[in-house]
């Protein structure tokens, strides 16, 4: 099976999106997020491109403006910043890096690597947007577009740079031997600022079985949808069963009364949300004056207020241990906290946060309703 890192996220993040695009083969047009950030790559691409002199900062402007495309934005003005943007990235690099400065090995270089066993072989493969000479080895750097940039023990597990460091060591295999002073880095355009790391051999076995594993998922057929952030600029919400309501029309549907009940239902859900906010700033009135007069019950013509200190206490897990574990107890009051655990995982490892996700089992199920409001 040959897979690429692009392909390999699309599944983590949702496994029918994979489907649609690398199994069905359905064809959607660019999002105007990946068109902005192909021009942006392909103006760095030129800034770097060896030549007996760098490109000027008036070179590459104009590089990147002959390649625009005003015509994937829904108006002008979306048009006009996005292009502003674009210009402002290209100034903040140039004022922060000087081109001539930098060794280039290769840029936007194709690779296949192959993994798995000798009767069971896959093939990744991918592009590396540059690869730089430096004084004690060398470096290998993708650059970013996105708005977030992460931080950096996110970086130092990312999945893509240990993909891409493999694949550099393949063209170059005796450059494991000072893995050390290789290093990955994500250059974060927006932010003007590149976040670097090294790996460890061990890292990179690591990566590579997460993408069998993942391979393995693809054969035996697992392509279940996945609601994400991501999904406002997915180009199949109309064939996505998550998002079968919303492409009703096209089915000629008359769902004129489900209509109405979720129309009241948003409203209603706004307006208590709406007198929540109000009850908190009564009540800070409320506390303020309690506090001023020194007095714990109100009274007004609807009725009393009264004010209670409600104390939440947390124990010296050291000392609850001591306690419990000669009377054999302590293993009966440890539990995994759902919600501490999801603070976690934004910064885990991934092959840790692939096998927690393993390790998840359902333990009751309710049905809520959430709004997100046009």
């Amino acid at each position: 099976m040959r897979i690429s890192y692009s392909a390999f996220d699309t599944y983590q993040n949702c496994s029918l999106k994979y489907k649609f695009q690398n199994i069905d083969h359905i064809k959607t047009p660019k999002s105007k997020e990946a068109v902005f950030g192909s021009t942006v790559h392909e103006t760095m691409k030129f800034i770097h491109t060896p030549g007996i002199l760098s490109p000027t900062l008036d070179q590459a402007m104009e590089h990147f403006s002959n390649s625009w495309n005003p015509a994937v934005f829904d108006s002008a003005d979306e048009e006009r910043a996005a292009f502003s943007q674009g210009v402002r990235i290209i100034q903040d690099y140039y004022q922060k890096n000087n081109p001539a400065n930098f060794n280039i090995v290769d840029l936007e270089s194709r690779f296949q690597i192959e993994i798995g066993t000798a009767d069971n072989k896959h093939i990744i493969s991918g592009i590396i947007d540059r690869i730089d000479k430096t004084d004690d080895g060398y470096e290998i750097i993708d650059y970013k577009t996105t708005k977030k940039m992460p931080s950096q023990e996110k970086v130092n597990n990312d999945l893509q740079l240990s993909v891409y460091l493999q694949a550099f060591l393949s063209r170059y295999p005796k450059e494991i031997e000072n893995i050390d002073k290789l290093k990955v880095s994500l250059y974060y355009l927006k932010h003007g600022v590149k976040l670097s790391a090294t790996r460890t051999v061990e890292q990179l076995k690591k990566s590579e079985q997460l993408f069998l594993d993942v391979i393995k998922l693809i054969e035996e057929g697992r392509f279940e949808p996945n609601i994400t952030p991501l999904c406002d600029w997915c180009g199949y919400q109309n064939i996505c069963p998550m998002w079968r309501h919303k492409f009703k029309e096209l089915r000629k549907i008359d769902t004129e009364e489900v209509d109405s009940a979720i129309n009241e239902y948003v409203e209603l859900k706004s307006a208590i949300s709406i007198t929540k906010d109000r009850l908190a700033e009564i009540q800070e009135k409320i506390l303020q004056y309690m506090d001023q007069e020194g007095v714990e019950r109100v009274f007004g013509s609807q009725g009393i207020i009264a004010r209670s200190l409600r104390k939440t206490y947390k124990y010296d897990e050291k000392k609850i241990r001591e306690i419990l574990e000669p009377l054999d107890k302590w293993e009966s009051i440890l539990k995994v906290d759902g919600i501490a655990l999801k603070q976690i995982l934004g910064i885990l490892p991934f092959e840790a946060k692939t096998e927690i996700e393993k390790a998840k089992v359902v333990d009751k199920e309710t049905k809520t309703l959430a709004v997100k409001k046009k």
